[in-house]
């Protein structure tokens, strides 16, 4: 038993040549990483210095920031504007340079002002601005409404004045309309019995009425409707002219009288003033 004993004495007696260079070898391994930890923070230390630098560099370059004559002219792709049919540019402008060019940075620009101004303008609708950078600019998108009667003192003159489907009134100021709307006209002079400006959505839902009802029955396009005497209305229509009268509760079934009456009209040589459709039971054809 004490033979065996003195064995594992002998057994656990450690070489100093290799303990020593264990020890030398931990220590090389814990100074390598200390080496390596100071190495990454001052890395991370310079890279967050950079970075800073360079985010307060580029939060300065003049491509953040509008041009102190951006509100000038919208020739110079600062301000551009879209969707715009009824209303010029000029006039968007005109409400831009009620406001000063902000001097901070684009995103940091309120639009929300600029956008209720421009909604003051009768034919636009909605008003939606968006900001680009590099280089700062403004996107200027706009709803128009929507015009479905324009007003003129008689047939050969151009629209002075057009109504929107909700009602709202466009003034000459925007006229003429572009080629592509297309309205229903109505000849009114604007003053006494048939003041346009005192129509309501409730008149203008009626003039479509009409307009669509005679279309409907005379399968032809409406050229214009004459309510200058709005107790004695006509409505123009490629084959002839038709007296309607007074728009009272009777006046869509006296329209629907004129698929009865429409075919003599074509059939006739003689040349007619107009179609009289007025009378509640009486058709009759005025001749000139």
């Amino acid at each position: 038993m004490e033979e065996f004993q003195e064995d594992n004495r002998e057994e656990e007696i450690i070489d100093p040549v290799k303990l020593v260079k264990k020890v030398r070898k931990s220590r090389k391994v814990r100074k390598g990483r200390r080496k390596q930890t100071v190495f990454r923070k001052s890395f991370r230390f310079f890279m967050t210095i950079f970075l800073i630098f360079a985010l307060v560099y580029v939060s300065k370059m003049p491509q953040w920031y509008l041009s102190k004559k951006a509100y000038t002219t919208v020739d110079n792709n600062t301000i551009i504007i879209e969707n715009n049919k009824i209303v010029k540019p000029y006039r968007i402008l005109a409400f831009l340079k009620l406001h000063k060019v902000p001097d901070q940075p684009i995103y940091m620009m309120k639009t929300s002002a600029i956008e209720r101004d421009i909604k003051k303008l009768p034919p636009i609708e909605e008003v939606y601005i968006r900001r680009y950078a590099f280089p700062a600019r403004l996107q200027i998108i706009v709803k128009e409404r929507v015009p479905v009667i324009s007003i003129a003192p008689s047939e050969k003159v151009p629209p002075v004045a057009a109504f929107a489907k909700d009602g709202t009134l466009i003034g000459h100021e925007f006229m003429p309309l572009a080629p592509g709307i297309k309205t229903i006209k109505v000849l009114s002079y604007g003053n006494k019995g048939d003041d346009y400006t005192k129509w309501n959505i409730t008149k203008i839902n009626e003039i479509e009425k009409i307009a669509r009802y005679v279309g409907q029955y005379s399968k032809e396009s409406v050229e214009y409707i004459d309510m200058r005497n709005p107790y004695d209305v006509y409505v123009k229509i490629k084959t002839v002219n038709i007296r309607l009268g007074k728009l009272d509760a009777g006046v869509y079934d006296r329209i629907k009288r004129i698929p009865s009456i429409l075919p003599q009209v074509k059939l006739t040589d003689a040349k007619i003033k107009y179609l009289d459709l007025s009378w509640e039971k009486v058709n009759y054809l005025k001749l000139e």
